[in-house]
């Protein structure tokens, strides 16, 4: 059922909601770091990144301290441990941890341990990769794919991993869900025959941590839809699957997934799921006047708030045109790099990692909330264009995202120059929590890579985070605290 525009407009006069700017240029926030505290002039440590007067006043934990060791900045008080290494660690089996570290989530696992999935992004033929996912029998999809995932069994004195799904491409984000499984996504629409595959790619993978033998004879759950997937998140009222495509030319969607009737969830009954089971649908926003939104981008203020339909996808194995262009111009709206996704609050918080000349206005990084019960989509956090991304203090192109049990979220930076884990609070405050010092490039052009796959542990005292190249996972402590509003 369509939400009409006096639907939308006698909501947004109840709640309070934000007016939409769509079809106006507005004035986009262009400094730095744009809704974080402009409190600068307090004297910080030598090299130290941060806001030491929004720490006194309850927001973030201060400056990041320079790392002797060259590979983590912190605050005062925190600390970290190296989980994986790829080229370094080894897998139970004993081939080396296969490297580009991505999407991450933690599970409870037995006796204390906490248990972690881990996608490696690799794209294309094994022979491209050092350290590809090993083909690990009973495990593998295509065998000429290079990507996968790893489960890590974390303990206070003891670390173990091995593989969870090998033979598939790109696994870049993905998603738990409510019944303690890994929802492992292929961002790439490469064909059987294209790029050295023998099997088609793009899919959804279901991987469980706890359970090896569910992991064998790995199926993808065509169901929702076959494209550049980015993330997945889950619903657990009501069943549906949202999720995110990476892509461009044009920009990528939004998708709904509603599971058939009588279908209900758990684990393995993804993969039970005929090939075109329920119905996956494309986002269409509007604003509060019943004006269509053809890009996310057009949102230029924290608090905008557009109502959303969901449009049928026709074709969602793409079996000649890819799903995104399948639509024509006003049925669906867009938003560039489409990333991570957590639920939480009641609902899905999405990214949008920066926008450029493919959309029609710019920006580093959004963060949007969709609110099934409301149907409506509302922009928590807007960074503005970076002008010196080799500066530090500066956060863009967030990407993978988790809610924080201490309030607010903790979000991976993916943007140019330094790379952050940073915070942001339920206002759209943000505050550094980590820096990558290890630099993959030269002296004369330093380079940094991504952080990845930022997820709590189930106990909420470490949180885990990724640096994506060479494919490093890291575990840090520390004294962590309730972020006020």
């Amino acid at each position: 059922m369509s939400l009409t525009r006096r639907d939308f407009a006698r909501q947004s006069a109840l709640t309070g909601a934000g007016v939409a700017l769509a079809g106006s240029v507005g004035a986009l926030a262009t400094a730095p770091n744009a809704l974080a505290s402009t409190d600068t002039d307090v004297e910080t440590a030598p090299g130290a990144a941060g806001n030491a007067a929004d720490a006194r006043h309850g927001v973030g934990y201060g400056p990041l301290l320079p790392d002797p060791e060259g590979l983590l900045a912190l605050p005062a008080g925190f600390s970290y441990r190296i989980i994986t290494h790829s080229g370094r660690t080894r897998l139970e089996s004993g081939e080396f941890t296969p490297s580009n570290h991505d999407g991450t989530a933690a599970f409870e696992g037995p006796r204390g341990a906490t248990l972690l999935v881990n996608n490696h992004e690799l794209k294309g033929p094994r022979a491209g990769w050092k350290y590809p996912v090993p083909l690990t029998e009973g495990l593998v999809y295509d065998p000429a794919a290079s990507g996968g995932c790893t489960v890590v069994e974390v303990r206070r004195d003891h670390v173990a991993e091995w593989v969870g799904i090998a033979g598939t491409s790109t696994n870049c984000a993905g998603g738990s869900t409510p019944w303690g499984t890994w929802l492992t996504c292929e961002e790439t629409e490469d064909k059987a025959g294209q790029n050295g595959m023998t099997k088609d790619h793009g899919y959804v993978f279901e991987v469980d941590p706890e359970d090896r033998r569910a992991n064998r004879d790995p199926r993808p759950v065509k169901a929702l839809g076959r494209y550049a997937h980015e993330a997945v998140v889950i619903d657990p009222r009501r069943g549906h699957a949202y999720l995110t495509e990476d892509a461009s030319n044009p920009n990528g969607l939004l998708y709904r997934w509603t599971p058939p009737a009588g279908f209900h969830h758990g684990r393995g009954r993804l993969r039970t799921l005929a090939d075109d089971a329920g119905v996956l649908q494309a986002f269409k926003c509007f604003d509060s006047g019943g004006r269509f939104v053809d890009d996310l981008s057009r949102a230029t203020r924290t608090g905008t708030v557009y109502g959303v339909d969901w449009v049928d996808v026709p074709d969602r194995d793409a079996r000649t045109t890819s799903v995104r262009k399948q639509f024509t111009t006003g049925q669906v709206t867009r938003a560039r790099k489409l990333e991570g996704m957590w639920w939480g609050d009641g609902g899905a918080y999405i990214v949008s990692s920066f926008a450029r000349a493919e959309s029609p206005l710019q920006h580093d990084g959004q963060v949007w909330f969709y609110d099934p019960m409301r149907r409506t989509l509302t922009l928590k956090v807007l960074l503005g264009v970076n002008p010196d991304p080799a500066a530090d203090g500066a956060f863009d192109g967030p990407d993978n995202i988790t809610v924080s049990p201490y309030g607010g979220l903790v979000i991976a930076e993916d943007g140019e120059g330094v790379q952050h884990l940073f915070g942001a609070t339920d206002s759209g405050r943000t505050y550094p929590i980590a820096r990558n010092e290890l630099n993959i490039g030269t002296e004369e052009e330093p380079e940094y890579s991504e952080f990845t796959g930022v997820t709590f542990s189930p106990d909420g005292r470490t949180l885990f985070a990724n640096i994506q190249e060479p494919g490093i996972m890291l575990a840090i402590t520390g004294p962590w605290k309730r972020q006020r509003r």
